[in-house]
């Protein structure tokens, strides 16, 4: 248990440290701050300039990023921001259901193992920060933690970056705690079950889509063929959500959206195959996002304005977006599940 006393035998003068306990730590992409300029500046600097996520060399990407991008960039993503900000709590979508994430999680892991757990979370980019979580957890008497990014699938410029992170920060601790980092969980088939409920609850208000879109986010080819697994691992989901409800292989899709830069991405770009779809008669669809554990910019704003926009132009008729797992219990319940597996040998 925690002993916030000096430590047994230690002299009169010996500070005082606390230990025994084990952190949970949540990671989520990041938020700006606000969507007003300066804010937003300033968080796509931070993520733009993360050699896993734009990985050209700086003499060549900084001076672009510097003088055009992030002076034009950020009033083009605040007015997409300012469209589904939370304004009543003044944040971000993602993160006010990172909040409810994490104390639904945190509720289901304290009725199980008490005081012995710290539940938290960080972004990667933005607040809270990664380093700040990290040396709070340490300062409640966390000399064990277990780094959770929450991505089903792994991809260098998500899973990777926030594991950076992580270990950023542990290297600025004196006294560094224990570490496991949780891999991705794109197969386990709690997380698989908590998708194939949610499809099964929205088909059930609707007349039946001709077909259900997985839209993940995309990633340069050049990945997958550097040894990337993201693209094979979003595939697997597809197919065993698809085994899951027991549908025939016509009836569900892999896409991929948010393509950036002139550099060939992952195919089919969602944007361009909801079109296309609606062209060959598919006028009923249903799109979902599995690669994403809450929604955020580009489940609320990409997806559900613009990916919809391009599927009614080209003369689809029903657009459902299926929202993200988000707090659902079920959701909940399956990362409780992985929390466990990774909390073994040491709770």
């Amino acid at each position: 248990m925690m002993n916030p006393t000096p430590l047994p035998h230690a002299g009169a003068d010996h500070p005082k440290v606390k230990f025994g306990k084990v952190g949970i730590l949540l990671a989520n992409l990041g938020t700006p701050d606000n969507y007003t300029y300066w804010p937003m500046r300033r968080y796509l600097n931070e993520f733009l300039s993360d050699k896993r996520v734009v990985d050209i060399a700086s003499w060549k990407w900084q001076p672009l990023l510097q003088l055009i991008i992030l002076s034009k960039r950020p009033f083009a993503s605040g007015a997409a921001y300012k469209s589904i900000w939370n304004h009543d709590k003044g944040e971000s979508p993602l993160l006010t259901i990172t909040k409810e994430q994490t104390a639904a999680i945190a509720e289901l892991v304290k009725a199980k193992y008490g005081d012995k757990v710290e539940v938290d979370f960080c972004m990667r980019y933005g607040n809270p920060s990664t380093k700040s979580k990290v040396k709070e957890l340490i300062a409640k008497g966390c000399d064990k933690i277990v780094f959770f990014p929450l991505y089903p699938h792994y991809a260098g410029a998500t899973s990777a970056t926030a594991n950076d992170q992580f270990f950023r920060a542990l290297m600025e601790e004196k006294w560094q705690p224990s570490s496991r980092t949780v891999p991705a969980y794109f197969e386990h088939p709690a997380y698989i079950d908590a998708l194939a409920q949610s499809v099964e609850r929205a088909y059930e208000g609707i007349e039946r889509p001709d077909i259900l879109v997985c839209s993940y986010h995309g990633m340069p080819i050049r990945y997958l063929m550097e040894g990337d697994p993201y693209h094979c691992q979003c595939q697997k989901t597809t197919r065993l959500l698809k085994e899951r409800l027991g549908w025939a292989d016509t009836d569900i899709t892999t896409t991929f959206q948010s393509v950036f830069g002139r550099e060939e991405w992952l195919k089919p770009y969602t944007v361009e195959e909801v079109a296309r779809l609606a062209e060959a008669g598919k006028k009923k669809i249903a799109v979902i996002a599995p690669a994403f554990s809450a929604d955020c910019i580009e489940t609320l704003e990409e997806i559900n304005e613009e990916i919809k926009e391009s599927f009614e132009e080209a003369g689809g008729e029903q657009f459902t977006y299926i929202p993200c797992l988000n707090d659902e219990p079920a959701h909940v319940d399956a990362l409780s599940q992985i929390i466990d597996d990774n909390l073994k040998g040491w709770l």
